[in-house]
């Protein structure tokens, strides 16, 4: 059942964007195009999948947390691991890319990249989302560039354009071609959905179906949890405030490990801000996919604030009159960039000091969780560290997030 799709108004901060250096001409002739549907050219090497699938096997999802061991470090170190994550996690299955706020107005876009993966997700005049490999089919340049807005995508290569649904709209110069049909050379489709404030793709070989909604994806996406999340604020009935964007010079696991263990380590590395009291209220539920730590309501109806992992790389934060995002995105087996989006309760979007104070007092708790998990990646590097144990009353959804993992993996 298609459901009209739910924006959010985005406050005007007069934060700098990034905008394409190739400004996107406009062309009036469009027409109803077919593009052929190529597969995902990631070709992993056969051998190096052997060696990365016999790391997978050190790990035991069986042994029950109390006696289980946590993967190996060189879970976290090694580039054909990683190689195997990008197939078998993430290049499977529906994953966060960005929120409705970046492409709310007919005609804006904005691209991203996964692995090997150049997308670009936009929103045509009629108001229709779209999502694209970001390559000219002429001679593989990319198209665009951070997010704007434009009626087409003009490559700055050659100048073939695209109109905004992906229909090849204009080849330059090719008088003399033979058997070129027009058709079969638009941009290559990617299936895209909405939940709630968030943009999804799905990467899959053949998974070509345009735009999704709410209910087509909130259970496959994130199962049961779908109704509790929406009921406990994470909704459209906030405002975007920002993005920031941070490299860490850690795996991907690693960050994610600090999100899911338990409010652990809270009291030891953000003292200023979470006690003991708190960390004792906190309370882990698994789901399919997700996990929820959160602070239940005093009548036991919803929580007060929680914080959802959403398998496998993004997290959702409401706390409060906010709400923030975390995307972490693989750059090397070494390196991530995080990605938050903040959001906050419309009533207070005009209070630029209570704005400026909460981002703030959230950019001190990210810098405290970067330099431990640059510390903890250093860690996993040294011969004395091969790997370690688990904490079963605080570290379960650690424990959940590893056992998916292996669940992919080993497939």
């Amino acid at each position: 059942m298609a459901m009209n799709m739910m924006m959010i108004n985005p406050i005007n901060l007069n934060l700098n964007k990034t905008r394409n250096p190739y400004p996107n001409s406009y062309v009036q002739h469009t027409q109803s195009l077919k593009s052929s549907q190529i597969s995902n050219t990631h070709e992993p090497n056969h051998t190096s999948f052997i060696s990365a699938r016999s790391l997978v096997q050190k790990f035991d999802p069986n042994i029950p947390i109390q006696e289980a061991l946590t993967p190996p470090s060189s879970w976290y170190t090694s580039p054909e691991f990683l190689s195997l994550e990008f197939d078998q996690v993430f290049f499977k299955g529906w994953q966060a890319v960005g929120c409705t706020a970046q492409v709310q107005e007919a005609n804006s876009f904005f691209t991203g990249s996964l692995g090997n993966i150049e997308y670009v997700v936009c929103r045509d005049e009629y108001g229709e989302l779209h999502a694209f490999h970001n390559v000219c089919r002429h001679h593989a340049s990319l198209l665009a560039f951070g997010s704007g807005k434009g009626s087409c995508f003009t490559c700055p290569y050659h100048g073939w354009t695209y109109g905004l649904n992906g229909a090849l709209l204009k080849a330059t110069r090719i008088k003399g071609i033979k058997n070129f049909n027009v058709n079969e050379f638009g941009l290559v489709p990617l299936r895209v959905a909405v939940w709630g404030p968030f943009i999804l793709l799905n990467f899959e070989k053949g998974a070509f179906s345009q735009q999704g909604y709410d209910d087509d994806v909130g259970m496959e996406w994130l199962g049961s949890s779908s109704k509790i999340l929406s009921t406990n604020g994470v909704d459209t009935s906030q405002s975007y405030v920002c993005r920031r964007e941070y490299t860490i010079e850690c795996n991907w696991k690693v960050f994610c490990d600090n999100h899911t263990d338990g409010g652990y380590h809270g009291p030891f590395v953000h003292k200023d801000l979470v006690g003991l009291d708190l960390l004792n209220s906190l309370s882990t539920t698994v789901y399919e996919k997700v996990s929820i730590l959160g602070q239940e309501k005093m009548d036991r109806h919803g929580y007060e604030s929680l914080y959802a992992f959403i398998y496998p790389n993004f997290m959702v934060n409401r706390y409060g009159p906010w709400m923030d995002t975390n995307l972490v995105l693989p750059l090397g087996p070494r390196r991530c960039k995080v990605v938050f989006d903040y959001f906050l309760d419309a009533s207070l979007k005009d209070d630029e000091a209570f704005v400026a104070k909460g981002l703030e007092d959230n950019e001190k708790l990210q810098m405290e969780d970067f330099v431990l998990c640059e510390a903890v990646q250093r860690g996993l590097e040294s011969p004395a560290y091969s790997r370690g144990r688990y904490v079963p009353m605080v570290e379960e959804a650690m424990h959940h997030f590893h056992c998916l993992l292996h669940q992919n993996l080993i497939k």
